[in-house]
């Protein structure tokens, strides 16, 4: 069995925040990604990593206008492996004030877009 190592100073308080920024909408928390994820609905919305960085999944059309933003970068998975367009990373720097509310609203409207999709296609009960 592996032991689960404790987040370090900056990951505990980006946990805190993204919790308290989430809570009217009771995430699960999950370990993944290198850090600790939530999940709407059964999707992954953030994910608080080691040393602070915050890790999203946001609408792939708007990728590039949001990697614009300063501290902002494509995610990467390991050293070397960057993830699809529909995942940045927030360098901790850029998670002041309200920023990070910002941050979660580009993946929150993501989120709300996917499920509006999921529905109009999914079955029609009779």
């Amino acid at each position: 069995m592996t032991a689960r190592v404790a987040p370090d100073p900056a990951q505990a308080e980006l946990l805190d925040r993204l919790r308290s920024a989430l809570e009217d909408r009771h995430p699960r928390e999950v370990r993944m990604f290198g850090g600790i994820s939530f999940m709407i609905d059964g999707r992954m919305i953030a994910a608080a990593r080691r040393h602070g960085e915050l890790l999203l999944r946001i609408d792939p059309a708007n990728s590039e206008r949001l990697l614009g933003e300063p501290f902002a970068q494509p995610a990467r998975m390991g050293p070397s492996r960057t993830m699809e367009r529909s995942w940045i990373a927030v360098n901790p720097e850029g998670l002041t004030g309200q920023r990070l509310i910002e941050w979660l609203a580009q993946a929150l409207s993501f989120h709300a877009a996917q499920a509006s999709l999921r529905e109009q296609h999914s079955p029609v009960e009779q």
